[in-house]
């Protein structure tokens, strides 16, 4: 299950810059490049999605005051999202970022009561359906991430097709100090770094954050901006994207999941059991988060 993050992230910086856009937007991953023609918006519990007029959706994440950690209203909302998109022609792409400067998302709010059945062969997840895979959809997702991506962070970035990050990104997972097993979101990463990275992302714990520069090395992230730059890069790759026909996109899609589904699916029906098995209790997860250090390294 998704372990969330009270700390707060630190900048780095990178030799790798995309070109300053012209125009300011409010999420703190970037600026929105101007597009012509009419865009609607809408906003439900913690989630704001814009529809634009060449076809791109920008949904935000915002609670920012939480880190954009979701609650179950905003788990909900944003699972409605995806839902709702499979059906509305107009959206042909997405780019989905998070509020703020300091985080992209940081999983499940920790004040987020999810009662667990009795038995050690069920395990209710709010974040498992969380992600646009999960939801049946096939249009392209590109992440726009600026701050801190940890924890339930990765069911989101393990379901998009590439992530694009602002120089004060970083990624942790913090379940292995706070006592829980790292399943669901290790699953998802490791499909995406080499498996020592992976490895090393979940084993660290809260001690060692992943810098944007280190992501693009080993291939997490795939461009690189200044602070507060990433979602006007993932616009304009996703206005690209969306131009294309949007059915031979949704089937290129399609394949390049059908590539790693066999190996993912089987290890996502493992994760349950591990967790069940794994995980400390509540109350003593809740004692090892009270007395946690703040400090990290960033490698």
């Amino acid at each position: 299950m998704a372990a969330g993050s009270d700390d707060m992230s630190g900048g780095e910086r990178d030799t790798r810059r995309t070109e300053a856009a012209a125009s300011s937007h409010s999420p703190g991953a970037g600026p929105e490049t101007a597009v012509s023609g009419s865009s609607s918006s809408s906003s439900g519990p913690g989630v704001r999605v814009e529809v634009r007029a060449d076809g791109v959706a920008l949904v935000t994440l915002d609670r920012p005051e939480r880190h954009n950690a979701l609650d179950l209203a905003a788990v909900a909302e944003l699972t409605d999202v995806w839902r709702r998109f499979r059906f509305d022609d107009t959206v042909r792409a997405v780019v989905l970022t998070g509020a703020g400067n300091r985080a992209f998302c940081t999983g499940i709010d920790r004040s987020a009561a999810v009662p667990q059945p009795g038995s050690p062969y069920s395990l209710d997840d709010p974040l498992r359906t969380v992600g646009p895979k999960s939801a049946d959809l096939w249009k392209p997702v590109v992440a726009a991430v600026g701050g801190m991506a940890c924890g339930g962070a990765f069911y989101l970035l393990g379901e998009a097709e590439f992530i694009v990050a602002a120089e004060n990104a970083t990624f942790f997972d913090p379940h292995t100090t706070y006592g829980m097993v790292s399943a669901y979101e290790t699953i998802h990463m490791a499909q995406r770094m080499p498996f020592g990275e992976a490895a090393r992302l979940a084993l660290m714990g809260t001690a060692e954050r992943l810098s944007a520069q280190r992501a693009y090395e080993i291939g997490l992230v795939s461009e690189l901006t200044a602070p507060g730059e990433a979602v006007a890069a993932a616009l304009r790759a996703a206005a690209v994207i969306a131009a294309c026909p949007t059915e031979a996109v949704q089937g290129t899609v399609r394949a390049l999941w059908a590539a790693k589904e066999a190996t993912r699916e089987r290890a996502l029906s493992l994760a349950p059991h591990l967790i069940s098995l794994g995980n400390l209790p509540p109350e003593e997860q809740a004692r090892l988060f009270a007395s946690r250090e703040r400090g990290h390294r960033l490698r």
